[in-house]
């Protein structure tokens, strides 16, 4: 483990190493300690109560099922089970979102649409795709405290936090990754 954790971090790396190894009362530990920063992780990307409740549970019985998968000299416990419930809460926003965009679909099917309406669909889709192609360039440095910022709305203290680094290099991290992220943009235009 490393020394530079917080003793809470090494504590969690602790529960989920023995529930790795079968330790229910670990594990236990392990979710009284995480569970509730897991749903309020998952409530700022879903934006709905039940569905972070939901979607909460099914990381934490991931957590239990995948805990071998751990390493610590990786990441922290707290950073490996907080990326589990980011990954999970996306992808089901991105599911809700494909079944809006196909009724929205379907809906307009349905009806006329003028040629602004097209246009404007497809520009702000060609923008979306150079955004997601450039913040894909990104390294996992630049790239990982961007995503947590700007599409979960954590604070620059609630970034630092879940990735177990200081506050001053994570605004160091997010201000280059913006930078970099506008000079790919004003390249692809």
């Amino acid at each position: 483990m490393h020394q530079n954790r917080s003793a809470a971090d090494q504590r969690f790396d602790r529960y989920l190493t023995e529930a790795a190894h079968g330790s229910e009362e670990a594990f236990a530990l392990l979710y009284d300690g995480l569970s509730g920063a897991v749903r309020g992780l998952v409530l700022r990307v879903v934006r709905d109560a039940s569905q972070a409740e939901e979607v909460a549970q099914e990381v934490m019985i991931e957590v239990w099922r995948t805990a071998a998968r751990f390493r610590p000299e990786r990441a922290s416990a707290r950073t490996w089970v907080f990326a589990l419930a980011h990954h999970r809460a996306v992808d089901r926003v991105r599911s809700a979102q494909a079944a809006s965009e196909r009724e929205r679909r379907a809906a307009l099917c349905n009806s006329e649409r003028p040629f602004d309406m097209v246009a404007e669909l497809v520009e702000g889709r060609d923008e979306q795709r150079r955004l997601y192609r450039c913040l894909a360039a990104l390294n996992r440095e630049l790239r990982v405290p961007l995503v947590l910022a700007y599409y979960e709305g954590l604070t620059y203290d609630e970034v630092a936090h879940a990735l177990s680094r200081p506050a001053g290099t994570v605004k160091t991290r997010m201000r280059t990754g913006l930078h970099r992220l506008r000079e790919c943009l004003e390249a692809g235009r």
